[in-house]
């Protein structure tokens, strides 16, 4: 019989493996300045793409934000580091207790005016492609959207995974670069929200170019 090996014991060294190779990369952030503009008046609705994740933990550690994270063991696993890095948690995804995330993330950017960081092609993909909900929560909630990419001179990409999650090497460099926030509207049909949906994939997919 197999021991089965429970992956929250990892929990402590992934936080401080997190730590270490984070503190030896080199950080630029490109668009910082329209965004802390209007930041200081409303909070945020911002999506990224679920393989530019790592950077990210360290780099906004404790500021507040909320991430919408999936019900899955990963997700828990995830969970478990971005709590100690000071982020708070909306729990749910495309395919388990979405709404309710949603609805979480929602009440957290009301009553704390936290922003709101959502992997649009997580938790399972398909890659690079945007999904409804980041779209429905900044309409609902009246929020901007800040499209938002990560950029590593250097990093293993694991190739099996869905994702292609990148994690840079030691000492890389990470051009961060922030999209101009802007609104979408208060109430969409299918068809607009799906126009939505393809004119964010495109922003990302054009920033930083």
């Amino acid at each position: 019989m197999g021991i089965r090996v429970n992956p929250l014991w990892f929990v402590p060294p992934a936080v401080l493996f997190t730590k270490v190779l984070s503190r030896t990369l080199r950080f630029s952030q490109e668009g910082l300045e329209d965004v802390e503009g209007m930041r200081r008046e409303v909070p945020m609705v911002v999506p990224i793409w679920h393989d530019e994740l790592f950077p990210l933990i360290y780099l906004h550690r404790n500021q507040g934000a909320v991430a919408v994270v999936s019900q899955s063991r990963d997700g828990e696993f995830l969970s478990q580091v971005l709590t100690r890095f000071g982020i708070q948690l909306a729990r749910g995804s495309s395919r388990r207790g979405g709404v309710a995330a949603l609805i979480a993330a929602r009440k957290e950017m009301r009553a704390r005016n936290a922003d709101v960081v959502v992997t649009v092609d997580g938790p399972r993909g398909p890659r690079h492609k945007v999904k409804e909900g980041v779209v429905y929560l900044a309409s609902k909630a009246g929020a901007p959207l800040i499209p938002l990419r990560v950029f590593m001179s250097r990093s293993f990409v694991f190739q099996k995974a869905w994702d292609k999650f990148q994690l840079p090497w030691p000492g890389a460099r990470c051009r961060v670069v922030y999209g101009r926030p802007y609104r979408v509207p208060a109430e969409m049909t299918a068809e607009e929200m799906a126009r939505e949906c393809l004119r964010l994939e495109n922003m990302l997919n054009a920033l930083g170019s």
